[in-house]
């Protein structure tokens, strides 16, 4: 039996952030003070959650209801080692989300950055809450909350196209949600009698099949966060936010709440006893790998640097679930190692797509030829995020893909390998052309803003370089995160 520590810990880590947005209104007029706001929320987010790890890492749970909304439905958090390791990764990057913000958003002068900052701190909050949630109930809440408080950053330049982009989100992520995700909602509770995670799952092998088929193909539908096709087209239309916001969305928030809730449902509303005893493992792998391959395909074809990382996010993220749905140790191990591992190497190639764009006005790979000589350390962290993304040794997301090879052999699937080594290949043929063109390609004659570029202010080029580093770091480190994963064994 699992201790269980009562501590008020975790929903002071979801209201550090949204308190932060009341002090953001009210220093609209004060930038400086603004921005300090998001600096000590992030902080201090992040020294609470920090402040649970060793509980978590003691095998111990950490719960707190708020109150109860019917008998059997509370309003309550949970914090395990799943929920940890995801709010570990969002909480931090949450800081260096804020630093290149400050950067980005000065530079180019943004309008609305009130708005922008406090709708970032909301989004945050409501990701901390997914990430603790005890239940379906909370992590409902907090999952709508999120679509909502995003809506503001995918439209924030408030033109034709940002509006399009804003409208596409919203029906993709509210119209499922209110639909797909709300009926497996009712079907799990009136066939369980619960909405409460658990360790092994709340349904069990003698219940029909047909409602637990039915709930999870909903499940699967609902959390389109996820991205997965044909439930992707959102993503890549969100691309008409700033920089930042594409970060937010690609690597801590939006999409990583999509695959930590497929994941939290595979989990702990269904078990993986369940998920084999009715074969619903190695079909979702199967279709995830579809995912996998065709995004990384569509990658190839695009000129515009921020639309090939849209699509290469969106075959990343079926690596999570692909890895859960092998329900093999090792394999589940890779998925959620995934979760952290494609965050910090991924946050670091938007913030350095955003780089080039604040240095250069640069949107277009075709325009990057030469580009290393004058943003040298911009581009050295782009070839750290292109590496971790191939899943080269010695950067993070080679555990990743080690794990999750080894979990296609232990589920006896070569299908699934075939599946990791084509995409692998695919990976390096959208992103080391890039490379290539930056370092070793001559700009045109006719280029004549070429010599006036440089490195971006302080505040955009500091936050790439750490998460650049962090990506090597997790790479021939990982322990820590592989002790966290472990416990949720």
């Amino acid at each position: 039996m699992v201790e269980t520590v009562v501590s008020i810990k975790p929903l002071l880590a979801v209201l550090s952030s949204a308190v932060c947005v009341i002090l953001i209104c009210l220093s609209s007029k004060r930038p400086n003070l603004r921005e300090f706001w998001s600096f000590a929320a992030g902080l201090i987010k992040f020294l609470i959650v920090l402040s649970i790890t060793p509980v978590i890492l003691d095998g111990r749970v950490m719960e707190y209801t708020v109150f109860t909304v019917l008998p059997g439905i509370d309003f309550k958090f949970r914090v395990d080692a799943l929920g940890l390791l995801f709010a570990t990764t969002a909480s931090f990057l949450w800081i260096a989300s804020t630093a290149y913000s400050v950067g980005y958003m000065r530079s180019l002068k943004e309008h609305s950055q009130t708005r922008y900052y406090a709708c970032f701190a909301m989004a945050l909050s409501s990701t901390i809450g997914v990430a603790f949630s005890a239940n379906l109930f909370t992590l409902y809440l907090f999952y709508e909350v999120l679509s909502i408080s995003t809506y503001p950053l995918v439209a924030h330049h408030e033109d034709a196209e940002a509006f399009e982009g804003g409208r596409k989100y919203v029906i993709y992520l509210v119209g499922l949600s209110k639909t797909a995700l709300l009926a497996a909602i009712v079907i799990t509770y009136m066939t369980t009698g619960t909405l409460d995670f658990k360790a092994g799952g709340i349904f069990t092998s003698g219940m029909p099949a047909f409602l637990v088929t039915l709930s999870f193909v909903l499940f699967i539908a609902g959390f389109a966060k996820a991205a997965i096709m044909p439930l992707h087209n959102w993503l890549p239309s969100a691309m008409v936010a700033p920089t930042p916001v594409s970060a937010l969305l690609h690597a801590v928030a939006v999409v990583k709440v999509g695959v930590f809730s497929i994941v939290r449902i595979m989990v702990s509303v269904y078990g993986i006893n369940v998920l084999s005893f009715f074969d619903l493992g190695i079909p979702t792998a199967f279709f995830v790998s579809f995912t996998i391959v065709t995004a990384s395909i569509i990658a190839l074809t695009k000129d515009d640097l921020k639309a090939r990382l849209a699509y290469s996010t969106i075959s990343q993220l079926s690596y999570v679930i692909l890895g859960v749905a092998l329900l093999t140790p090792s394999g589940i191990t890779g998925g959620i190692l995934h979760i952290a591992n494609h965050a910090f190497s991924k946050i670091t190639l938007f913030f350095c797509a955003g780089s080039i764009y604040v240095a250069s006005r640069r949107k277009k790979i075709s325009q990057l030829d030469g580009i290393a000589k004058k943003m040298p350390i911009t581009m050295a962290a782009f070839t750290i995020g292109s590496l971790s993304m191939i899943g080269v040794p010695a950067v993070a997301g080679f555990t990743s893909k080690w794990y999750l090879a080894v979990g296609s052999m232990e589920a006896h699937s070569p299908a699934i390998l075939f599946v990791l080594f084509a995409s692998t290949v695919l990976n390096a043929a959208y992103f080391l052309p890039i490379v290539f063109r930056a370092y070793f390609k001559e700009p045109s004659a006719l280029d004549r803003d070429f010599e006036h570029i440089g490195e971006s202010p302080f505040f955009v080029v500091l936050p790439l370089a750490v998460t650049a580093v962090i990506s090597i770091v997790i790479g021939v480190y990982p322990d820590y995160f592989l002790a966290i994963v472990e416990r949720i064994f």
